[in-house]
């Protein structure tokens, strides 16, 4: 298992209340590798707009991996979704879902995951649960082709209302049947919507499709300042053999630096224990 935080990128125009860190992008990374990160999750509205070399540069310098794309800033920043009222805002959400894949595959970063990027069924008359399989089987075509993965996340129903919870996410990838989109797994939701810390993440890792895992607690706060079982969640994925990211991606509260840094430090402290 390995650490990530989730930072915006420059040329987002709206601060985004789950990005952490403060600083320009080099800044935001020296400090995240001084604190113990492994990595970094950008969260990007406009990928054409930045430097992959740049960004793996800065990357290199620091020791530090791209552990994912995200699409929340599209969303929250410029209003677009898969699933979405006007048919000519849903193709602009698709043509940035290709540039996250892209700009994904150029800065070495292994998977784009997708929150509220999907949308919502309500948004759209019929047959969207069908339109959003069709769009993800064939971007997950696209980016298994560019070595780059799909983690759709399970959200809770105040969110979506489409992949509520892993049962809910594991149903909809058979009907995708694809290998390369599998699940995002976020503890915030995961204590909204399911009835066990560990169950779901063990099912979906029994099943081979736990592709990411968000960090936050019960308050959408920093681990350890809320009520979730963060230990035998680290317990049930290290005994499962988990080898992907746990990403911070929460509230910036008290701040985003200290939000960061508590993140990192409380689960650093959980993986060097055995329980």
């Amino acid at each position: 298992m390995k650490l990530s935080i989730t930072i915006q990128t420059p040329e987002v125009p709206r601060s985004i209340p789950v990005a952490l860190l403060t600083g320009s992008l080099e800044e935001k990374m020296a400090k995240a590798a001084r604190w113990g990160a492994d990595g970094i999750e950008f969260m990007t509205s406009s990928p054409k707009e930045l430097d992959p070399a740049e960004i793996k540069s800065y990357l290199c310098a620091h020791g530090l991996e791209a552990s994912a794309v995200a699409s929340g800033a599209i969303t929250m920043s410029l209003g677009l979704t898969l699933l979405h009222s006007d048919p000519a805002s849903a193709d602009l959400a698709r043509i940035c879902l290709y540039e996250l894949i892209d700009f994904a595959a150029a800065i070495g970063a292994p998977l784009v995951t997708i929150g509220s990027f999907r949308g919502k069924l309500a948004y759209v008359e019929s047959g969207g649960r069908e339109r959003l399989a069709d769009t993800l089987r064939n971007a997950a075509a696209y980016a298994q082709a560019a070595s780059v993965r799909i983690a759709l996340e399970a959200l809770n129903r105040y969110e979506g209302d489409i992949v509520n919870n892993h049962e809910e996410g594991l149903a909809f990838l058979a009907e995708v049947n694809h290998p390369a989109l599998g699940l995002l797994l976020d503890t915030y939701h995961v204590n909204v919507e399911e009835s066990s810390w560990t169950r779901p993440f063990q099912r979906t890792l029994q099943a081979g499709k736990l592709f990411h895992v968000h960090l936050g607690d019960n308050n959408r706060l920093p681990p350890g300042r809320g009520l979730i079982d963060f230990a035998a969640i680290l317990a049930v994925l290290r005994e499962n053999t988990y080898a992907g990211y746990l990403s911070a991606e929460l509230l910036a509260r008290p701040d985003p630096d200290t939000a960061a840094k508590e993140t990192l430090s409380y689960i650093r402290s959980l993986m060097e224990m055995r329980r």
